[in-house]
Formats: structure tokens, C-alpha cells, sequence
């Protein structure tokens, strides 16, 4: 067979190949999620002090129960801030104490897990690495993308630079120069190197923790829950739980 046919034919098509790459790169969870920090790490570095708010940014910490990934950590004599961030769409649907949120996109409804408790993780890890008193930590929520708030949130859950005016309104000085860089040095020290392979062995931890949990039987048919990746939509590149049932249940839960 000729292949020369074949290749002279598709060579006036070689610029599409560079484009399908550079969309499946935009469209994965690892750029989202990457631009949705850069986005709150921007916005940080023109609206927040630098000589006031010093920011540690990728912070992942050992635990008990293997590591955890704080996306950032503003530390001030305001007290100190743990920052996590979500880059979705949609509509947002959820409330402080429900254990799953709901992104509504079009017609079709995704369940994640309330970020809130999620940050709770990382809170509880600095409070057991930091020696500061607990009421001058705080957790903070931050969506980028096009997401919409349907419900009424905390003040702690915010869109795009709303957070900035959410750190801001802490006025009275909880810590000192000293506990400031002591805090720093502390944090400094006990993260794991902000690297790929740390990101890498993050992420098999994950992995091994969700695919460890066999007993996870779905809310509304008591069928056992399988974990499984989008792999179209917004949603794409993103693992969730969804019902074995499928599709007479169409039960799905957030794995992040």
C-alpha cells in the first residue's frame, strides 16, 4: 500500500493535531485547577499587602492518615488564612452543614463534596503543626470560573476576588511579629517539597483512600458506589463516584 496517498492528503491537516492537544490540556482538571489558583494567587499579590499578608502557596502536609494539599496559606497578624480553591461552572447549589453540594450545568446535576469540610482538613493540620491560638485560623473558600451562587453561602465562601473583602474585614491584630515568623518558618519546614513528585505521591494517596472505600452504597438505592471519570463536559478529567445502578439511579458524588 502507498502510503504517501495517505500522508500527502492529511499533511495540509497538521495544524489541527497542536490545537486537539491544546484543548484536551484546557479542558483537564489539572489546568483548571491550576489556573484557578494562579487566578487567587493574582488577585492576592495586587490587593493584599505583600508586607502584611505573606503567602505560602501549594502547602502539602503530612497527616495521620497519609498527606494533605492546601492550595494557600496567608499568614498576617489578622491571623491567618487557609485558602481553598474551586474552578467550576454552573450554578452552585449548598449550604454550610450539607455534607454534598450540587453544580447545576444546563439540564445536569453534579454532587461534590462540600468544600467547606474539605477545608476543614487542612485547618486542623496547620492547627497541629502551628502553635497559634485556634480562633486565629480561618477557613476560606474560593470559586473561580463562571460559577453562580443559587443559595445563600457563609461569608467564607466566595467568588473570584470576593475574598479579598472577606480577609480584609478581620481588623484586630491576633498574633504577633514573632508568632508571624514562626508561623512562617513552621510552615516552611513541615511541607513536603512543592514538586511533581510530592503532587504525585498526593495523588496516589487519594486514590488508594477512594478505591479503599468498598462500604460506599449509594443514598438512594443502597447500590454500591463506583468510582469512575468524566469523560466529557465541563466535568471532564474528573473523578466521582457514581451509582453501579446506572442509569436506572443516576446517583453521583463528588471525589476531590
Amino acid at each position: 500500500m502507498d502510503y504517501s496517498i495517505i500522508y500527502e492528503a492529511a499533511r495540509p491537516l497538521w495544524w489541527l493535531l497542536p490545537i486537539l492537544v491544546l484543548l484536551g490540556i484546557l479542558k483537564s482538571r489539572w489546568f483548571k485547577g491550576l489556573f484557578g489558583e494562579a487566578f487567587v494567587k493574582l488577585i492576592a499579590r495586587f490587593r493584599l499587602p505583600a508586607e502584611v499578608y505573606h503567602g505560602i502557596h501549594d502547602v502539602t502536609l503530612p497527616t495521620p492518615d497519609g498527606t494533605t494539599q492546601i492550595d494557600h496559606v496567608l499568614v498576617s497578624r489578622y491571623g491567618i488564612f487557609v485558602i481553598e480553591t474551586k474552578h467550576m461552572m454552573g450554578w452552585i447549589f449548598g449550604s454550610e452543614k450539607q455534607a454534598q453540594w450540587t453544580q447545576k450545568l444546563y439540564r445536569k446535576s453534579f454532587k461534590f463534596q462540600n468544600p467547606l469540610r474539605q477545608n476543614y482538613k487542612h485547618v486542623k493540620a496547620l492547627e497541629a503543626l502551628l502553635d497559634v491560638p485556634l480562633e486565629a485560623i480561618h477557613s476560606v473558600v474560593v470559586f473561580s470560573g463562571s460559577a453562580v451562587f443559587k443559595t445563600k453561602m457563609p461569608d467564607n465562601v466566595t467568588i473570584g476576588g470576593g475574598y479579598v473583602r472577606y480577609i480584609k474585614s478581620f481588623h484586630e491584630p491576633v498574633l504577633n511579629d514573632f508568632q508571624i515568623q514562626e508561623a512562617l518558618e513552621r510552615i516552611e519546614t513541615g511541607r513536603l517539597a512543592p514538586n511533581r513528585e510530592t503532587h504525585r505521591q498526593h495523588v496516589k494517596q487519594l486514590k488508594a483512600r477512594f478505591e479503599s472505600s468498598s462500604d460506599r452504597t449509594c443514598p438512594k438505592c443502597g447500590s454500591v458506589m463506583v468510582l469512575r471519570t468524566s469523560k466529557r463536559g465541563a466535568n471532564a478529567g474528573n473523578r466521582f463516584w457514581g451509582c453501579s445502578a446506572y442509569p436506572k439511579c443516576r446517583e453521583v458524588q463528588d471525589a476531590a
